[in-house]
């Protein structure tokens, strides 16, 4: 039998917390694909080489089923009867997912009417219970965290540590494929799990002499949610980018500590730019992510035109793709570049309508 990707935890079980005794619950997560962005840098005249990770390609869609393969096997490890997550999506779509694998109840609490429809359509499929609140993603996640200190339901929200240890499995992957960390790793900012994830993996492979440098880490928030760099909590966040819309990251402060150890930087980009961005990674690369995702690489092209990677001609820089588009499907086809026609099944109108 030829060689077969074994899910996150089996794959780097020695980086992990688990032992012989934890439960595997796997999807066979992991192994995304690391593309070279040439059109993309071409386009844009950036002289370094550009990598996109492409975490859409996880089984529910998006980098939250790294973290959560490790969350529900330790949770049934020690014992748990039901699970619960405060979610603007893809915590909800993976929680759900690896809820039903490992038949433990699942409690989503979502902001009502901020939730991109195709993840919500995963929790309900996935059998999770979802309760909608009047409310922000900020408040629905002080309601889980309360529940989960005063009721036998464990949380699964990137507060839980395995939530992160999972994660930091991507910077263990574009390192063994680069042969090295990047010059750059540049990330979407909403809750500041991720980015803490990522530099988290990337100093462990450093430490242990696997990596022999560490990348700069570059987050970006929408700037209509963007707390770390204002310095304050968003009472009311606003974007298009739903899966960032967050106001208060319940990890800012190893978010700002991944940032000044890196000595990268934090900053904010707009929906405007988002947006530019979302449509040029797909035109040009044929990568399908959703908008949040798109953060990263507008966040990349504006600071290149502000000269910020000038002197790292032929570095390498890695943008994270957090989620698949179809999370998102009717943004997608609201700011599409082209439309479909209609046309009769007459082979003459149809050869006219094409312009051939």
């Amino acid at each position: 039998m030829r060689y077969r990707w074994r899910g996150v935890i089996e794959e780097y079980r020695a980086y992990l917390p688990v032992t012989e005794k934890t439960p595997v619950i796997t999807l066979l997560e992991g192994n995304t694909p690391l593309i070279e962005a040439r059109n993309l840098a071409e386009y844009i005249s950036l002289p370094l080489r550009l990598f996109l990770k492409y975490e859409g390609a996880n089984p529910t869609g998006s980098f939250k089923d790294r973290g959560m393969t490790v969350a529900i096997s330790k949770a049934l490890e020690e014992g748990a009867k039901a699970v619960i997550c405060a979610s603007t999506g893809n915590t909800s779509a993976s929680a759900a997912a690896y809820g039903a694998k490992a038949k433990l109840p699942v409690i989503v609490i979502i902001p009502e009417g901020a939730i991109a429809l195709g993840k919500l359509a995963q929790a309900l499929l996935h059998n999770a219970k979802v309760i909608a609140i009047e409310g922000n993603f900020d408040s629905a996640l002080r309601i889980v965290v309360e529940i989960s200190q005063r009721y036998p339901v464990t949380l699964v929200n990137s507060l839980n540590p395995y939530r992160i240890e999972g994660q930091k499995t991507a910077a263990f992957e574009i390192s063994d494929v680069l042969g090295d960390a990047p010059t750059f790793h540049a990330i979407p900012v909403g809750n500041a799990g991720n980015i803490t994830a990522y530099w988290k993996g990337y100093r462990e492979y450093y430490n242990l002499g696997i990596n022999k440098k560490l990348p700069k880490m570059l987050g970006f928030q929408a700037a209509g949610a963007a707390p770390i760099v204002e310095g304050h909590p968003i009472e009311n966040p606003q974007t298009i980018a739903t899966a960032i819309r967050i106001g208060n990251p319940a990890s800012w402060r190893y978010a700002v500590k991944a940032r000044d150890e890196s000595g990268g930087l934090i900053e904010k980009v707009t929906d405007e730019e988002i947006l530019e961005a979302y449509k040029l990674i797909s035109s040009l690369e044929g990568i399908f992510c959703e908008p949040a995702s798109a953060a990263c690489v507008a966040g990349v092209m504006k600071k290149h035109k502000e000269g910020y990677f000038k002197g790292y001609e032929g570095e390498t820089i890695v943008c994270t793709l957090t989620g698949h588009g179809l999370k998102d499907p009717q943004l997608a086809v609201n700011v599409a570049p082209t439309s479909f026609v209609t046309a009769p099944p007459d082979v003459q109108k149809v050869v006219k309508l094409i312009g051939l």
